[in-house]
């Protein structure tokens, strides 16, 4: 039997963040709250209901709350992290374990998505989700149907693959492209999840763009092919639609038009032979 920690990062939590801990209790044999800079009672709160309370003095964002609660609990043959805002059902992780006790994976992913069963996702996430989904999925290299899962449990041998890097919320990314980089095995097994007791203070869109931003920089340095390429091909259309509309009209004879035409043709076709270029180079590196 594995000797697992449950990792639970928390900014102002303090409403859910008891249920959270003592339900984790009965399938861990600890529960570590990371207190990442909360203003409310948080601290106090995970304290009274039987967490180790690792408290950060300022908000640094979930990426830095996993690094600190990773290197608390490096000595676990198994570290589950789960949101501590009460979505994911502490039930559910001997579910996650599981594969890791059998060898079968050094990354467990928990899925809302893995059999379609998952309908009750607002309709502007999962449209958010599924573009990140694409991406994360596009710059490891694996595919996966849930890359912004915050319920997922890790082996001891997975643990020094992680720079922890950004500190927020791109770290769910970071995480599996630096795991696919690394070879570890990814699997994903079912969860649920709960909508009515969302606490997010974050802006998802904005939130969003910038997990997006993140994905694409590290998709530019590790499938440099995919990131140049794409991007690429994309220019390349725009430029020939642009040039395609301007012979249909009674603009076919404006050079300045044609010349941005043109200009976003080459554009494209160099991005997307850069991006050959670059991959070729990479591959030959290896």
């Amino acid at each position: 039997m594995s000797n697992v920690a449950v990792l639970l990062p928390a900014y102002n939590e303090e409403v859910s963040i008891a249920s959270m801990i003592i339900l984790s209790s009965k399938y861990a044999d600890e529960v570590i709250v990371i207190d990442d800079g909360s203003t409310d009672r948080t601290s106090e709160v995970s304290k009274r209901a039987g967490a180790t309370v690792l408290r950060h003095k300022t908000n640094q964002g979930k990426g830095a709350a996993l690094k600190t609660g990773f290197k608390y609990a490096e000595k676990y043959d198994v570290i589950v992290t789960l949101d501590a805002d009460g979505q994911h059902n502490p039930s559910e992780i001997p579910n996650l374990v599981k594969p890791i006790e059998e060898g079968k994976a050094d990354i467990v992913n928990g899925s809302r998505y893995i059999n379609g069963n998952e309908t009750n996702t607002p309709k502007y996430r999962r449209v958010g989700q599924t573009v990140l989904d694409t991406a994360t999925n596009l710059a490891s290299g694996i595919k996966l149907t849930d890359t912004q899962s915050g319920f997922r449990a890790f082996s001891s041998e997975s643990f020094k693959h992680f720079n922890f890097d950004p500190d927020g919320f791109g770290i769910e990314s970071d995480m599996l492209i630096e795991a696919a980089k690394n070879h570890l095995r990814i699997v994903e097994v079912e969860i649920t999840v709960r909508y009515d007791v969302d606490t997010s203070t974050d802006n998802p869109v904005v939130q969003g763009f910038s997990v997006l931003m993140r994905v694409l920089e590290l998709m530019r340095f590790n499938r440099p092919l995919y990131f140049y390429g794409i991007s690429g091909a994309i220019i390349l259309f725009f430029g020939i639609l642009i040039l395609l509309t301007i012979n249909m009209t009674a603009y076919n004879n404006n050079i300045y038009l044609m010349s941005i035409g043109l200009f976003i043709v080459i554009m494209g076709i160099v991005l997307f032979i850069s991006g050959i270029i670059t991959d070729t180079m990479a591959r030959y590196k290896k």
